[in-house]
């Protein structure tokens, strides 16, 4: 297997709001809130309008889009035997990517995300982790691992504490890791870990220009690139309408956004810039193909409604 994807199980659910309905409800626009109590979740639910449903997760979005480039992946993330997990397995299923979980009936039910979209096509996003926060090593299958090129981490399962463990045999028994860093408040709340992991652990970090001057609290974006050059291993930002840049030792790649597109919704920008990025890893393109890879992939996804081309 090229990648393996470990990360939270969650069933996307895409609803359009308007601007208001961000502040009445006292969210932060544009970050992800994490809901505890499935009352205050269930709530919240009761307010929205449907627009689809989809099997989610940040790194499950980035194996799909491998999956889509022709790319053998699998995904291990924890779901119960309910509704929602049906509908996980299958969507997965459905995009020719090997779920590796056996699931059961849990406690908590299947983790969901509200994605919220305002007019100017900024996702905010609400997380009931349920079941998806409570992987744990035993759910790791230690053979996939093993068998695969490289795994693929979100920093998002950093928000429970039983998934450290997870993490931990995973990254122990892999042969390459990369890891997308996920938000600036997951940044935030582990700044010490994630530094340690990206100096010591991990050979390919993903993160955008608000994650890594928080991580390393730089004053400025130079400060990023001699980061990057320090740590000797692959260090990807996504920058928006700057575009992108790819900091290898002292090799630095850069690449501009795409131009005039038609923004219907940001949702899976950085998980389809990974897929193409790491899709071009695994086939031997060069760091600035690499970067025009993810690029063209994040360019096609952000012109839709959803996390999948």
């Amino acid at each position: 297997m090229k990648i393996l994807g470990i990360g939270n199980a969650i069933v996307d659910v895409i609803c359009k709001v308007e601007e208001n309905f961000i502040s009445q409800n006292k969210l932060s626009k544009g970050n992800m809130k994490l809901i505890f109590d499935e009352n205050e979740y269930n709530n919240l639910l009761n307010k929205l309008n449907i627009e689809k449903t989809t099997s989610g997760g940040s790194v499950a979005n980035s194996v799909v889009g491998l999956s889509q480039l022709g790319n053998d992946v699998g995904f291990i993330g924890k779901v119960s035997d309910d509704d929602f997990g049906n509908k996980y397995e299958f969507g997965l299923k459905k995009e020719n990517v090997s779920f590796i979980y056996n699931k059961k009936k849990e406690f908590l039910p299947t983790g969901t995300c509200l994605i919220l979209i305002t007019p100017d096509s900024e996702r905010t996003m609400c997380t009931f982790l349920g079941t998806a926060g409570k992987i744990n090593e035993n759910d790791i299958n230690i053979d996939a691992v093993k068998q695969s090129e490289m795994i693929f981490l979100e920093g998002y399962l950093w928000d429970e504490g039983d998934p450290k463990k997870a993490f931990d045999i995973a990254i122990k028994n892999a042969n390459k890791v990369a890891m997308s860093l996920s938000d600036k408040f997951c940044v935030d709340r582990h700044k010490s870990h994630f530094l340690e992991l990206v100096k010591n652990e991990l050979d390919i970090t993903f993160a955008n220009e608000e994650e890594i001057i928080s991580l390393i609290d730089a004053k400025n974006f130079g400060e990023v690139i001699s980061f990057g050059k320090e740590i000797k291993k692959l260090l990807i930002i996504t920058r928006g309408e700057k575009g992108a840049i790819c900091i290898d030792g002292n090799d630095v790649s850069e690449i501009q956004s795409m131009k005039n597109l038609k923004i219907l919704d940001l949702t899976g920008a950085g998980d389809l810039f990974a897929s193409g990025y790491l899709h071009g890893y695994l086939n031997n393109f060069s760091n600035k193909d690499c970067l025009a890879k993810g690029t063209e992939m994040s360019s096609k996804v952000i012109q839709q409604i959803g996390a999948r081309l």
